[in-house]
């Protein structure tokens, strides 16, 4: 972006742009507790597959959300964790996975209400 389109986005499009999508929030999750190596967020997150996790990896890493670390060892070691801008990011969806938690009961009651 450059110049006034800069300031036709509002900061929320930004937000949802880094974090949108199926798999990032919870890739976030994974990274918050501690780096990890690709196989490790992998079993944490059953049901991704490893070309949309490698996919979205690249993609918070090209956000600056996410840092890969490629370790000289043979085989070479690879660990992903969260940059300070993406553990600034995680700080603020704290409050979005509180409320979800919170309201999880009602949430899945109105959405099995609705789907019979």
């Amino acid at each position: 972006m450059n110049g006034d389109a800069d300031h036709d986005v509002c900061g929320m499009s930004v937000a949802i742009d880094v974090v949108g999508g199926k798999w990032k929030l919870h890739l976030m999750w994974a990274l918050s507790a501690s780096p990890q190596r690709f196989g490790e967020i992998r079993r944490l997150l059953t049901g991704v597959s490893e070309k949309v996790l490698a996919e979205n990896l690249r993609h918070l890493e090209a956000s600056g959300i996410v840092h890969r670390e490629v370790y000289p060892e043979v085989p070479p070691r690879v660990e992903y964790s969260l940059t300070p801008l993406g553990e600034e990011l995680a700080a603020a969806l704290r409050p979005l996975e509180e409320w979800g938690d919170k309201h999880r009961h009602d949430l899945l009651g109105n959405l099995l209400a609705t789907a019979t």
